[in-house]
């Protein structure tokens, strides 16, 4: 059950990821906590089109929103976003051992021409 969470949030998180608008945001709360508005403030859209996706960050994880009066508040989750990077950086081992095997194949065929 605990893998199949696992895959759900992956899911979730990669896909709150797709969209360039809400990996912008991501970037903005990365360096420091923004209201809505702010996250908001760049983009030529409603207020109500970027809560949109706010709430899609938010329901990945990688959002966290506080609530004070009639301001909201986001903040970066940083352990969600680790998730993501343990899952591309097994990949990323994979693939690097996969090359690194395929480069010593090709050098000892080059060596075996001469």
């Amino acid at each position: 059950m605990v893998e199949q969470n696992n895959e759900e949030q992956l899911d979730h998180i990669f896909h709150a990821l797709a969209d360039p608008t809400r990996r912008e945001m991501v970037r903005m709360i990365a360096s420091q906590e923004r209201t809505v508005s702010e996250l908001a403030e760049p983009f030529d859209m409603s207020l109500a089109a970027a809560s949109k996706h706010i709430k899609v960050l938010e329901r990945s994880g990688l959002l966290e929103r506080s609530i004070h009066g009639r301001t909201h508040t986001c903040r970066l989750n940083p352990s969600v976003m680790s998730r993501a990077m343990e899952w591309l950086q097994f990949y990323e081992r994979f693939w690097t051992r996969q090359f690194d095997v395929l480069e010593r194949e090709l050098n000892k065929a080059k060596r075996e021409e001469h």
